[in-house]
């Protein structure tokens, strides 16, 4: 087994935390805990996002990080006579990647454990074999024998469900997995971009935030946007790892351990041509690794953000991650770390002049 490092135990903690949309209280006491040490300042919007404040420069532009602590996951809906739970997914998911797959229960009472039904091969018909079971007629199993049981155990409609998976370094020590990659590691590249600022000097004020409800909507992005009214944005996510059997260059171009990907289009903005080029220079002034992508479905919390008040310049940097919106995922130590350093270096160029150059680029 692997010692954890401290950036690895980070890590363990952010993607153990249990918080779908609406529910990321849990993470946001985690991201707090290791952003906290860096901030001048640490606030919350009315939606539970995480804002925290580094001042550079108080007269500097506004430059804002933005990871979002919520996971897709599901919620309990209604519990039937016989204790099985129905539910309804939170975020998007795949219902082949859902069955017989290990879930909590997050109650009042605490964790209850629980499993996605499935039928045993045995009694299906070879057609039905062939059909995706659809997520409407899926139920969760907790090994209760009654609703009233259920109940007892502090079971409710309205109970966040997640995903169960633990953080596993592979053989490979790059290569980590774990559940809710999307977007713990956001939130994490949030945290080591305050900490590397900790004792620098950067003509600008920094704000780290975890946003909340981002699988649903971008909807923190856009209230933590309009509190901090940022200058510069940064969405940084998850992207697509197009290395994996069966994914072809025309659906993904990603690459785990080549750099991190610099998202031009997306279905949520048209990245922002000045910010993507700035970023793009300091990257090869560097010899930082990057990669260009394009998506054209989904989007990131720039998205929202980049439609704040008048309008910010914004750009997504993602980390090509496989098997995303599913119980485990995996990336590349390597991205993370880069991404950390190219968003540090960008940072600490930022400042009034710079921001004024590039807005109107």
């Amino acid at each position: 087994m692997v010692k954890l490092d401290e950036t690895l135990t980070m890590l363990k903690d952010l993607t153990d935390a249990k918080g779908i949309p609406g529910n990321e209280k849990e993470v946001r006491d985690v991201m707090k805990k290791y952003i906290e040490p860096f901030a001048d300042e640490v606030t919350t919007d009315g939606l539970g996002s995480l804002i925290a404040k580094k001042v550079g420069d108080e007269n500097g532009p506004k430059i804002m990080v933005a990871g979002h602590l919520d996971e897709v996951g599901f919620m309990v809906t209604h519990i039937d006579d016989k204790g099985f739970l129905r539910f309804q997914p939170v975020g998007g998911w795949w219902s082949q990647v859902m069955l017989a797959q290990r879930v909590t229960i997050v109650t009042k009472k605490g964790d209850v454990t629980g499993v996605i039904g499935s039928k045993p091969p045995h009694i299906l018909p070879p057609e039905a074999r062939k059909k995706p079971v659809e997520i409407k007629d899926m139920f969760i199993d907790i090994g209760a024998s009654s609703r009233d049981e259920a109940m007892e155990w502090g079971v409710r409609p309205g109970d966040m469900v997640v995903p169960y998976f633990e953080f596993t370094v592979m053989n490979n020590e790059k290569m980590l997995l774990a559940k809710a990659w999307d977007n713990r590691i956001g939130c994490a590249i949030a945290i080591d971009v305050l900490k590397n600022l900790k004792d620098e000097k950067h003509p600008n004020i920094v704000y780290g935030v975890g946003t909340a409800q981002e699988e649903v909507g971008l909807r923190g992005a856009k209230t933590s946007a309009h509190m901090i009214e940022p200058d510069i944005a940064f969405g940084v996510d998850v992207g697509i790892a197009g290395d994996t059997p069966g994914v072809t260059e025309k659906e993904a171009l990603g690459k785990m351990g080549k750099g991190p990907q610099i998202i031009l289009y997306d279905a949520s903005m048209v990245s922002h041509k000045g910010l993507r080029d700035f970023v793009t220079s300091v990257a090869d002034e560097l010899n930082i690794p990057y990669q260009f992508d394009s998506l054209p479905g989904g989007g990131t919390d720039s998205g929202a953000i980049h439609l704040t008040a008048n309008g910010v310049p914004a750009l997504s940097i993602t980390i090509a991650t496989r098997y995303i919106h599913s119980h485990a995922a995996m990336l590349h130590r390597d991205d993370y770390e880069n991404t950390v350093k190219l968003i540090t270096e960008v940072i600490k160029r930022l400042d009034a002049d710079k921001v004024k150059e590039i807005t109107f680029d």
